[in-house]
């Protein structure tokens, strides 16, 4: 019995729990983008899309590799991986929100609330520099608290009307503009920095201030 234990206890750590933690987080993700008004088919479709594009690493200029730590699950987990050295951008957690953000910027600024987007994307970004650092061999690192709370407390206040949209699209745009690009001159100093804009994935601090955001407001 003993035994058997051990294999059950062994199968429900490494199948059964893993499996469940990614049921939920894939059902978080989805309502957080049947928040912005998408569709559940939609949603659900475009967190399966997300992911599987997070495994893609645009790189920007020249081409060479170099051995990196990547953190995992919120930092719980880390592995070796080959990255390029430089510049890369990740499809998954950079484009594909930048590209979101873009489209409800038309329909933010149809309901006369670009100025205010533009304002709490301002505080988020001085926020998101102020919470982040370069981390060599990490590359650029964010808490993500303060940059959702700011974002939320700000986008109820100025956009009540539009707020779940104006949360998601000033939280990326905050924490790219404040955490990445006003990080990348001096992460690019050393010449030998691997920079992934947006790296890992649906756990980056572009998309998680984003999405996180948008589902807290809601609520709110």
């Amino acid at each position: 019995m003993g035994l058997l234990r051990i294999i059950f206890l062994t199968i429900f750590l490494i199948v059964v729990v893993p499996t469940i933690i990614a049921f939920l987080l894939i059902s978080l993700l989805t309502a957080g983008f049947n928040f912005l008004e998408f569709s559940l088919p939609v949603a659900f479709l475009m967190v399966l899309f997300i992911i599987v594009a997070s495994s893609v690493n645009i790189p920007v200029g020249k081409r060479s590799y170099v051995e990196v730590i990547e953190p995992r699950f919120f930092g719980l987990f880390n592995r070796t991986v080959n990255r390029v050295q430089g510049v890369s951008v990740n499809l998954g957690g950079a484009v594909i929100p930048l590209v979101i953000a873009g489209v409800f910027i038309s329909t933010i600024n149809e309901a006369g609330l670009l100025k205010e987007l533009m304002i709490i994307t301002g505080i988020t970004a001085v926020v998101s520099f102020a919470g982040s650092q370069f981390v060599e061999n990490k590359g650029i690192v964010i808490s993500i608290i303060l940059p959702v709370l700011f974002t939320v407390l700000f986008s109820l206040i100025l956009a009540p009307e539009e707020v779940a949209r104006v949360a998601f699209s000033s939280g990326v745009l905050g924490v790219v503009i404040g955490s990445d690009l006003m990080h990348l001159p001096y992460a690019l100093k050393s010449g030998k920095s691997v920079i992934s804009i947006g790296g890992a994935g649906i756990f980056d601090g572009i998309f998680l201030v984003g999405i996180l955001s948008a589902i807290i407001a809601n609520f709110l």
